[in-house]
């Protein structure tokens, strides 16, 4: 298929400005001011190409995919594939190596179901080098959205395995030290994020994916804040099984993406079980499609899988190495201004060290919900709590942080008015 090419040229103010006009919500007033857009780290917003993708398909090719003979079945279903091309495209895999899921929550979890599975026999022979049990390690760092540590901890307690984390040090970054001997003979799976949806940190991921190697384990990336804002490309990265959502990627809610590697995914027995994943069913038993449509029971996300094409391909067109360029502008511009205030702790990398184009931070004497209702009358939507991902904020000795997120929707303007809104909050509060 052919991928749509790139202008070269860095990203700028002037450019962004015109991408804008293609996000119909970034015109909105909020509480009567101009509408500041900082929490793509939560949900991005959706360009007009991506709402007319669906809309098209409920208007013109709405049918079952995989399922009628007519010709708005062969319609529906030809799209659809499409849009897995597409998305394949996108992060570098081959086309039957991309499962579709309702989010990234759902595709880690078909993974850990999925191993949980094999271990209790099902899948046969070729299941058997995912079972686990008493004796072996899963691996995860102490960055870890939920998303990424809660089925960890569930496959341990179903099969008896032992969890294990990596921490991190006081400034939050991975001990990667401590990562070479925590990764170990017994490690049967080392699960991790890219890019930290609190600390903005990018992990050495070939770094980490060459310990797993080294000891035979299976890895697992979680790539929600990387696959929308860096190149990414999964053969390249060597890693086993990503995954990343369409809602944080210009896509509709709803989608998820699960990539694995065609031998893994051929070799893992079904999640979830019902119609369209089958070859052959009797009352007794059923034999399964190979991947993905073993992975992909009932009625699948159709519209939405197209939607989430449109969006990769305006990602595409727009440039994904000028989107990470732009982003890591932004990203230390937030940075930079955030420090030099008083009372402000930025949590993550340092300025002038690389990072996604997030800042999270701590007002001291200010609670994150109070910041975050400060900003929402000045119109700046920011993310407030503890993001998922309490255990980091434990170690880093708070209960929760504000977060401020951007994407190539965002000019440096607007981030110049967000650090003048906080340097508003502790005058506002009355804290010295």
């Amino acid at each position: 298929m052919s991928i749509p090419s790139a202008p070269h040229h860095p990203l700028t103010d002037t450019e962004v400005r015109r991408i804008r006009n293609d996000f119909p919500i970034l015109d909105t007033q909020v509480n009567s001011r101009p509408l500041i857009y900082l929490d793509t780290g939560a949900t991005s917003q959706n360009p007009v190409t991506v709402l007319e993708a669906e809309q098209e398909f409920y208007e013109q090719r709405n049918a079952a995919v995989h399922r009628g003979a007519h010709s708005l079945a062969v319609d529906a279903t030809d799209a659809f594939e499409a849009a897995r091309d597409t998305i394949a495209a996108f992060v570098g895999a081959a086309v039957d190596e991309i499962v579709w899921t309702s989010n990234a929550t759902e595709a880690i979890n078909l993974v850990a179901y999925s191993f949980s599975n094999a271990t209790a026999g099902r899948g046969g022979s070729a299941a058997e080098r995912f079972a686990i049990g008493p004796g072996d390690e899963i691996v995860v760092t102490e960055m870890e959205h939920h998303a990424n540590l809660i089925p960890w901890q569930e496959l341990a307690a179903r099969t008896g395995a032992t969890l294990r984390y990596i921490p991190v040090d006081d400034d939050g970054a991975l001990r990667l030290d401590d990562a070479a001997t925590i990764i170990n003979q017994a490690t049967a799976i080392v699960a991790f994020t890219h890019a930290s949806n609190v600390l903005g940190t990018i992990n050495p991921v070939a770094e980490l994916v060459g310990l797993a190697r080294k000891h035979g384990a299976l890895t697992v990336l979680d790539a929600c804040q990387s696959v929308p804002h860096l190149p990414v490309d999964v053969h390249a990265l060597d890693i086993d099984f990503m995954a990343f959502s369409g809602h944080k990627m210009l896509g509709p809610t709803g989608i998820g993406v699960l990539y694995g590697r065609a031998e893994l995914l051929n070799a893992m027995p079904p999640f979830l079980t019902g119609g369209s994943m089958i070859t052959t069913v009797t009352m007794e038993r059923a034999e399964y499609l190979p991947a993905p449509a073993r992975f992909e029971a009932g009625t699948q996300r159709i519209s939405q899988a197209i939607a989430l094409a449109a969006a990769a391909n305006y990602l595409t067109e727009t440039g994904m190495q000028r989107i990470q360029q732009w982003e890591e502008t932004l990203g230390q511009q937030l940075v930079d201004g955030l420090t030099q205030l008083p009372g402000i702790r930025v949590l993550g990398p340092a300025a002038g060290v690389p990072r996604i184009g997030l800042a999270a931070f701590d007002v001291d004497g200010v609670h994150a919900h109070d910041v975050g209702q400060f900003l929402d009358h000045q119109g700046i939507a920011v993310r407030v709590g503890h993001h998922c991902a309490q255990p980091l904020h434990r170690r880093l000795g708070l209960t929760a942080t504000t977060r401020a997120s951007t994407y190539l929707y965002n000019t440096s303007d607007e981030v110049d008015a967000f650090l003048t809104a906080v340097a508003g909050v502790r005058p506002f509060f009355g804290v010295k």
